[in-house]
């Protein structure tokens, strides 16, 4: 009996951001795809990523399911929490982000992925920016880049709408999130430069600002059919945040493990399917060798939060009440660094590695950044 309440306990605290992975694995199911057919390979790996995301998703939503079923006070409290709230799209991203990684594969299977996707995003849209707007409870320290994934998540739908017919809905749903893209990038950013600093179980959902912008110009590519100067804006900007939150690598090593670690994976994979999808218009050498290279990096940051994952669940550290970092767990000394700075030099030979894979395999191209 007692072992059964403690499994009923967990379930109660399942958390919705376990949704979180499924976006970082559909990420890197996209990638290597786009990668295998821009080198003209077949690793063999789109089955087995494809399977895996899909039937992890399986799992979550059934344990999701009877979470809501059993215990269904403790959705209602996430879905009154000011930052838990903005988890749950990420069940609407992971059906549009199965989409597209469904779409080379099986168009028939693809559409009603996108078509459930897309309109459940639409209402945690509308719900959540109601709630935003209602608000009696929200401070400035519930403020962090997590905000971006209601909103901004509307900029995924584009990408699988417009090849499957859906051109002026996937118009709708860009517009949304360029538009809440900008709100809310003003509003993050004052609220890290002005305000107490994020809590560290928080500190890497700072990579969320990669995503809008570099998911931003794969849908204008879909909506426009070329590179534009707004699309080159959009690109870039990506670019850039990646480069900044690259030279802030020392800060994140020292954090302990919790699921918001997720938050480095879709984003790392956004921004190399974006660089690869540059190449596919430019047919710029550069563009093929740093998008290959950062799916590789990311293929090495899936396998180690994979790892920690299984970790903490083995430790029963996830699926626990306020599952947060307590001030008194907070280390008093400087932690032990060399084994997460062995993690980083294995992910920089990870990247390296596949930009040679780009570099052996690529038709002769041109490259030139111009």
């Amino acid at each position: 009996m007692e072992n059964m309440s403690h499994t009923e306990t967990r379930l109660a605290n399942f958390p919705i951001s376990f949704f979180s992975m499924i976006m970082g694995l559909s990420g890197l199911t996209i990638g290597w795809e786009k990668v295998q057919v821009l080198l003209g390979l077949d690793l063999g790996l789109t089955p087995w990523l494809l399977g895996t995301t899909a039937s992890l998703f399986a799992l979550l939503v059934l344990i999701y399911l009877l979470k809501l079923l059993l215990h269904r006070a403790s959705v209602v409290r996430e879905l009154r929490h000011p930052v838990k709230i903005n988890f749950f799209p990420t069940l609407s991203m992971s059906l549009l982000l199965l989409a597209i990684a469904f779409l080379p594969v099986s168009a028939s299977v693809s559409a009603p992925l996108w078509m459930i996707g897309s309109g459940l995003h639409l209402l945690f849209t509308l719900y959540i920016v109601s709630v935003w707007i209602h608000h009696e409870h929200f401070q400035i320290h519930h403020m962090n880049p997590a905000w971006f994934i209601p909103a901004v998540g509307n900029v995924l739908v584009p990408i699988a709408g417009v090849p499957l017919g859906y051109g002026d809905l996937s118009w709708f749903f860009f517009s949304i999130g360029i538009l809440f893209w900008l709100i809310l990038l003003v509003i993050v950013f004052n609220r890290v430069l002005f305000h107490h600093p994020l809590e560290a179980h928080l500190m890497p959902t700072l990579f969320i600002l990669i995503a809008p912008p570099a998911v931003g110009f794969i849908a204008y590519l879909k909506l426009v059919g070329e590179i534009d100067s707004f699309g080159r804006i959009l690109y870039f900007a990506g670019l850039f945040l990646t480069l900044l939150l690259f030279t802030q690598i020392p800060r994140f090593l020292g954090l302990r493990f919790f699921l918001s670690w997720w938050a480095y994976s879709f984003p790392l994979a956004a921004i190399g399917i974006a660089s690869l999808t540059l190449f596919d218009k430019t047919k710029q050498a550069f563009y093929l060798q740093l998008g290959t290279g950062l799916v590789a990096l990311l293929s090495g940051v899936v396998v180690v939060l994979l790892v920690q994952t299984a970790i903490a669940i083995w430790r029963r550290a996830i699926c626990v009440a306020d599952h947060g970092p307590a001030p008194a767990a907070q280390p008093t000394h400087p932690p032990r660094l060399f084994i997460p700075w062995l993690i980083v030099f294995a992910l920089l030979l990870a990247f390296a590695a596949g930009v040679w894979l780009a570099m052996s395999f690529a038709p002769p191209l041109t490259s030139s950044l111009d």
